[in-house]
């Protein structure tokens, strides 16, 4: 037995020392619980962004006029003590003369089951393919699972259409972020001298300037007749103005210590080019950490279209993001009585706090040799 078990561990040994530092980081990361969690919540809510038109019982656009500010219908499940399949009660919506605020009451007299697969509204699938299906919907009624706003429009529609701007904003916004923050950070590193001076104090005054005021100032600089596929570029490079400058820094220094490493002046004496050092030995003797930067940043680009949009200062209707949906949430009346249009920032929320545990998973794992 014990012959068995060193065999074990010689081999265990060996597969660690043989493993590429990829496969160390993959091994480190899977052991990260809350970052395979909030790995499998992002690709749920990614998942939701690609498919909204075929998971939303209604179109954003649908608006039901007898049905304003209705509160979220609940699911049932057990009728006269039975268990059946989901349904939803009707309602009746009556104004109650003490305190002159609409109610809406159940009717257990209309009950409408939820159908899978259920032709409603026609849409097409990416602007591309035309179908009528949605997963679920009910006939002759209406289902509002997280109610509906002042038009009447069904809110969990309209935040699984908002998810595919909000989520996709940070992704093409860290990007170009991406881009700028190694090019200019790799030339600044790499040359040095007076190209290195003008890029840092770029950075620096970039840096120094207010983040929200600035995304504010060149947002509301943005002509409001623009169509909503240029303004939504616009408001991504504006929110990839200042992300790169972060980036930069860091690159810039890791660019400066590796220099004058063994295996770049190696690199330089065999004759190899400037782009094949900086591709081949620069960046990814430092990529994990461009990964873990990246994953962090997203989570900002989302936070920045949700306040500018909520502010009135970023995409405009009929645009759908949830920084859009959650401007009705500035009247007060209507958040003290209708407080379910809160229900996009929940979105925002879990979005955000998902990233972070993904990316602490991935820092602790981009240094698969410590502890």
């Amino acid at each position: 037995m014990e012959e068995m078990y060193e065999k074990v561990e010689i081999s265990l040994e060996e597969k660690i020392y043989l493993a590429s530092q990829w496969q160390l980081i993959w091994w480190k990361f899977k052991r990260h619980k809350l970052a395979i969690i909030a790995l499998w919540i992002l690709g749920i809510l990614y998942f939701i962004a690609a498919f909204c038109e075929f998971l939303a019982p209604y179109t954003p656009e649908t608006s039901f006029d007898e049905h304003i500010f209705i509160p979220p219908t609940p699911i049932h499940i057990i009728d006269d003590g039975k268990l059946t399949r989901p349904f939803v009660y009707g309602f009746n919506v009556r104004m109650n003369f003490e305190t002159f605020l609409r109610e809406v009451v159940p009717d257990p007299e209309k009950k409408y089951p939820i159908r899978f697969f259920y032709r409603g509204e026609p849409y097409k699938l990416w602007g591309l393919f035309e179908s009528d299906i949605h997963l679920f919907g009910v006939e002759d009624g209406v289902i509002f699972l997280f109610g509906t706003d002042n038009l009447g429009r069904d809110i969990f529609s309209r935040i699984l259409y908002g998810a595919r701007i909000s989520l996709t904003i940070g992704l093409v916004g860290i990007a170009l972020s991406l881009i700028l923050g190694l090019l200019l950070g790799g030339l600044a590193g790499y040359l040095g001298g007076t190209v290195d001076e003008v890029i840092m104090r770029g950075v620096d005054f970039l840096v120094s300037i207010p983040t929200i005021p600035l995304w504010m100032s060149l947002s509301a600089a943005l002509p409001r007749n623009w169509p909503i596929t240029k303004t939504y570029f616009a408001i991504t490079i504006i929110l990839s103005a200042v992300g790169w400058c972060g980036l930069a820094r860091v690159t810039r220094g890791k660019f400066l210590s590796l220099k004058e490493e063994d295996f770049i002046t190696a690199a330089r004496l065999v004759g190899c080019s400037n782009l094949r050092i900086i591709f081949k030995h620069f960046l990814p003797s430092f990529l994990s950490y461009i990964i873990v930067s990246v994953t962090l940043s997203i989570p900002n680009m989302i936070l920045g279209e949700t306040a500018l949009s909520f502010l009135g200062l970023g995409l405009q209707p009929p645009a759908i993001s949830w920084g859009i949906l959650l401007q009705q949430a500035q009247d007060l009346n209507v958040m003290t009585n209708h407080p379910w249009v809160l229900i996009p920032c929940l979105f925002v929320f879990i979005t955000v706090l998902m990233f972070n545990f993904l990316g602490d998973g991935l820092r602790d794992a981009a240094d698969p040799y410590s502890r």
